[in-house]
């Protein structure tokens, strides 16, 4: 695990949530505060987002791209603070399917973040010291609302597309569901209607790893000048194991030993797989803070699409002219397939358009973020469909 010392201190981190680079920045909610389901208006905010392509002069191009629980909108450019490519450059980009010379794609980071938009990390204006656990809690409805304002901001009526995996795929659903109206297809990969039992327990257990590193200060690390580095870096190990599969951690590690031949009878990393885990700790620990990881994660834990619907998830569809392709793979036993069949079967009830695709493959719920190729040719046949539908001429 990296050496503590050598990491930015806790203020220079909360500077950073304040001051995203490379990054554009809609500063919004000093004239209509976002309502958020907890009961309370968030006033003022700002949101960190990248874009990538042209608008067309109808304004007909737009893609929404919602980035997943660890993500952010540095979505197809080199991330400033790793200085590591785009998450999701393996499908967006010039002449791939989500092409760039085609679309005009947008990609915010999430209300709650860490990477520029306004979240416990971020200065409360109230007070001029970093949010904490005073920032409220958040859901993906409110990050959905927040998006809905950025596109206002950007004159943006409605959007050619939205596309995202996992808490994106969640983002995807919201979307389509609390504006029907402003979306022409949906691309919900990897997802469910709401989080399962197994799901918030698996959060759960990350959040108290968190909350019982003596260095998270009930919140206040900032302010302290403090990092729950162990305890976010334990969390993130848990986390990472859910987004493989069995059939990949055994191809990629097995039971083979990290440079040595036979174990040496200690708690250091003798196998290849803890080494794997702990250095995926370590370096999330640089580039994530730790109050973030619990607000998004309980935001993920509170999604429950049917529940303004009497547990009927058809209604929160019913009477969508959105176009829908979703995708499973088979190996995700985070979000299985069984959830992604559940979404299809709500809009078909519902009378919706909707395509479904089971892609075969032992790479884990990670498999949306991966080298995919059917994925890749499923997302360009159905971008491709709805480009014709809608009549956009070469997408342009």
């Amino acid at each position: 695990m990296g050496d503590v010392d050598t990491a930015p201190d806790a203020a220079s981190r909360a500077r950073e949530a304040d001051a995203p680079r490379n990054s554009l920045v809609a500063r919004l909610g000093a004239d209509r505060p976002l309502k958020l389901d907890a009961g309370v208006e968030l006033a003022p905010f700002q949101i960190a987002y990248k874009t990538y392509g042209r608008l067309n002069a109808e304004r007909s191009n737009a893609v929404l791209i919602c980035h997943a629980l660890t993500g952010d909108h540095h979505v197809a450019s080199v991330n400033p603070v790793t200085g590591k490519p785009g998450w999701w450059e393996t499908m967006i980009g010039p002449g791939k399917p989500i092409d760039i010379e085609r679309y005009f794609i947008i990609c915010p980071n999430v209300l709650g973040g860490c990477m520029g938009t306004s979240g416990p990390a971020s200065t409360n204006p109230k007070t001029g010291q970093p949010w904490g656990l005073e920032f409220p809690v958040i859901t993906i409805r409110d990050m959905v609302r927040a998006q809905a304002m950025l596109l206002d901001e950007l004159k943006i009526d409605t959007l050619f597309a939205v596309a995202g995996g996992s808490m994106g795929g969640m983002q995807v659903l919201q979307w389509a569901a609390s504006f029907p109206k402003r979306v022409f297809s949906a691309l919900p990969i990897a997802c469910a209607t709401r989080h399962s039992a197994q799901n918030i327990a698996f959060h759960e257990v990350g959040r108290q790893a968190v909350m019982a590193d003596p260095e998270w200060r009930h919140g206040r690390y900032f302010a302290e000048d403090a990092s729950p580095r162990r305890g976010l870096a334990v969390a993130r190990m848990g986390a990472h194991i859910t987004y493989l599969s069995d059939a990949a951690l055994h191809r990629k590690f097995g039971r083979k030993f990290q440079d040595r031949e036979n174990p040496t009878f200690s708690f250091d990393a003798d196998f290849e797989v803890e080494s794997y885990l702990r250095h995926q700790g370590s370096s999330f620990v640089e580039r994530f803070d730790a109050n973030s990881y619990l607000y998004l994660t309980r935001a993920m834990d509170y999604f429950d699409l049917g529940a303004d619907c009497d547990g009927v998830i058809a209604n929160a569809f019913r009477g969508a002219e959105t176009r829908f392709c979703v995708v499973s793979f088979t190996s995700d036993w985070l979000f299985p397939t069984s959830e992604s069949r559940a979404i299809v079967h709500a809009l078909n009830a519902s009378g919706a358009r909707v395509s479904f695709a089971e892609i075969v493959t032992d790479k884990g719920h990670d498999a949306f973020l991966l080298e995919e190729p059917e994925l890749f040719a499923i997302v360009r046949g159905f971008l491709d469909g709805a480009a014709k539908a809608r009549g956009l001429k070469n997408g342009k």
